[in-house]
């Protein structure tokens, strides 16, 4: 199997310092699964479904979300599933797009602590993601000077919120040298794929092509975690999203996520998300993302 470089290069359009890209349909996955690039990425979803990999982060999010991504922050693609009349557009600029001497005018004070937040990855709130997210939408429409000035505009907003939170709050940082990147990426990809039963540590080390010493070491440097840790949370995540779109038993999720005991499930469940299942189905059918 030939290993993709995870560094992902951002080319903007011939006379434009930024990139805004829309989807209306889930889009073709040619990048690789997990990635990082030195340019900032704002995303923001208006209508679908999927995970929040970032850093050492992971969540599922269902209808909306609005998250700014700072430079050479690993992370992956969103949108697992749009729905009906719904979007994807991602925004990605370098933090110097205005030139080295730009965010140390005193008027860019703000946003440059913005730039700062976002190396741990930021969650916007629907107070702000509902003032903020038409207006990125919008940028598609724009070219130029006045593309830029309303790229100003949304990042002033979004320095001036109080109503967010951080993702990769412990700033474990990834290995970002592209031969440890693509070996995390196919872990992640096999993982993606094969969470739903129990993977041996011999099994994943065999698809890093390492000794399972070596994989364990490599990967708790990498990612900060266990292997063991690190599937739990997939399984957690995928429940989080059963719990959400299905009308499964608890019990059927449980072994659905690859769970094979039900109180482990249920410690692994708290542990991650701070609240029981039962809890968290009850609330999520009060919640509006």
């Amino acid at each position: 199997m030939k290993l993709k470089p995870t560094y992902e290069k951002v080319t903007p359009s011939f006379g434009s310092s930024l990139v805004v890209r829309q989807h209306t349909q889930e889009a073709h996955k040619s990048k690789a699964f997990w990635h990082f690039h030195p340019e900032l990425e704002l995303v923001y979803v208006n209508k679908g479904q999927g995970k929040r990999h970032i850093g050492n982060h992971l969540s599922y999010f269902n209808n909306s979300q609005l998250i700014l991504i700072g430079s050479n922050l690993p992370h992956n693609g969103f949108a697992d599933r749009l729905t009906a009349r719904g979007s994807e557009t991602i925004v990605q600029f370098l933090p110097n797009f205005l030139g080295d001497t730009f965010l140390k005018l005193p008027e860019m004070e703000r946003i440059a602590m913005l730039f700062e937040r976002a190396k741990k990855g930021v969650l916007f709130k629907p107070e702000t993601k509902l003032v903020v997210g038409p207006k990125i939408e919008a940028l598609i429409e724009y070219q130029g000077f006045n593309r830029v000035l309303k790229l100003l505009e949304i990042l002033n907003d979004l320095a001036m919120s109080e109503h967010y939170s951080l993702l990769n709050v412990d700033g474990v940082a990834f290995e970002t040298e592209p031969q440890d990147s693509a070996k995390v990426d196919v872990i992640f990809r096999y993982i993606n794929n094969n969470f739903q039963r129990h993977i041996s540590l011999e099994e994943i080390a065999d698809q890093a092509n390492m000794t399972v010493p070596a994989f364990c070491r490599f990967f708790k440097k990498a990612t900060g975690k266990t292997f063991t840790k690190l599937v739990n949370e997939y399984r957690v995540v995928h429940a989080t999203k059963l719990l959400q779109e299905s009308e499964m038993s608890i019990t059927d999720i449980c072994f659905e996520c690859g769970f094979n005991n039900f109180s482990h499930f249920n410690k692994f469940f708290n542990e991650i998300t701070g609240t029981s299942a039962s809890k968290y189905r009850s609330e999520m059918t009060r919640i509006i993302q």
